[in-house]
């Protein structure tokens, strides 16, 4: 398993960490157990965040005064001093630490300077001389953002989506950032479940030797497939090489990503997954996916008013409800025999 160093801070991790959003969903003792068979297993660096619900308490009661040899990442979506002043207070009480090696703007839609009359980044810089966090991140699902992110040379990592299915814009990104010594932390590198070949993800993962994904995991079945990519990291051949393009001609383009930011729909659509369900049809089971409950649940797209929250929301700026109408006339087409799928 390579080894990465993150830009100018120096830190040092294997190019396989632990992505902590999904364990929200797992029972205090079971996250517990995942947490410490992840570090067992060689992780050394975990990414939360305060929107995580529960996840940094779950670290706090895994790790708490016993964090040595761990890399902790965690962020706030806090725009004003204030705010994340007070995020911050939250999660070192509940992680059970003095400072955070890496604090994270989380979801930025711009991308905060010196003297931009916020005072979100002189309030970083004063958090990191008060020796309450390390190095100051960012992260962003808007791509030119993350352009103007790189080019300020203001922060020291940058987290952004990045998977086998990314454009070659993206890759440029990740070149750039190596280029002005920027950390890269790859978020959905599974590109929010699509991707269901994980040694494909790590493989192609392989030839960016400056880029750290962060897996989200919350299970242990999940953790230990990981895990055995330390020893024998998979490897990009002929075979991997022409699997991903078939995955690229298949997925690349406006495909919802299930990232869920786009919800509440005021008229209760689960877009998230109602607007994939196409691609689900056909890379899962598809039984799972045409019971009763989803019929209804798909049914609801018929409501959609078309008032455009989910795009203003939309961090792939997707036409939202276009792409909802056309999964639902998918959805009857295989519903009624027309369309086959697994």
């Amino acid at each position: 398993m390579r080894q990465v160093t993150l830009g100018r801070t120096g830190i040092t991790t294997p190019q396989n960490a632990f992505g902590a959003l999904p364990i929200q969903r797992v029972p205090m003792k079971e996250a517990v157990e995942i947490f410490h068979k992840a570090v067992e297993g060689g992780m050394t660096y975990i990414d939360t965040a305060r929107a995580y619900s529960d996840s940094e308490e779950k670290l706090g009661n895994a790790f708490g005064g016993a964090w040595d040899g761990i890399t902790l990442a965690t962020k706030t979506r806090g725009t004003d001093p204030d705010a994340i002043r007070r995020d911050l207070e939250t999660s070192l009480k509940l992680l059970k630490r003095d400072d955070i090696d890496v604090y994270q703007l989380h979801m930025v839609s711009q991308c905060y300077k010196p003297e931009d009359g916020t005072g979100v980044y002189e309030c970083l810089c004063d958090l990191k001389r008060q020796g309450l966090i390390r190095h100051i991140g960012i992260t962003t699902h808007k791509q030119p953002v993350a352009f103007e992110i790189v080019e300020s040379g203001l922060y020291e990592t940058l987290q952004f989506p990045f998977s086998y299915l990314s454009s070659e814009k993206d890759m440029e990104l990740v070149r750039k950032c190596k280029e002005a010594g920027i950390g890269f932390i790859a978020m959905k590198g599974l590109a929010g479940g699509l991707i269901n070949r994980s040694a494909a993800a790590m493989a192609f993962l392989e030839d960016f030797d400056n880029v750290v994904p962060i897996w989200g995991i919350q299970r242990m079945s999940e953790l230990e497939e990981w895990l055995s990519y330390m020893k024998q990291t998979p490897a990009m051949d002929d075979e991997m090489r022409a699997f991903i393009q078939g995955e690229r001609d298949e997925l690349s383009g406006d495909f919802c990503r299930g990232c869920g930011y786009c919800m509440p729909c005021p008229q209760g659509i689960e877009i998230n997954n109602c607007a994939r369900m196409s691609l689900m049809l056909r890379r899962a089971p598809s039984a799972a996916w045409l019971t009763r409950h989803w019929q209804d649940e798909m049914a609801k797209i018929d409501s959609c008013v078309n008032c455009g929250t989910c795009m203003s929301r939309c961090p792939y700026e997707l036409n939202t409800p276009e792409l909802l109408r056309k999964n639902l006339e998918d959805y009857r087409k295989v519903l009624a025999g027309e369309v086959k799928v697994c």
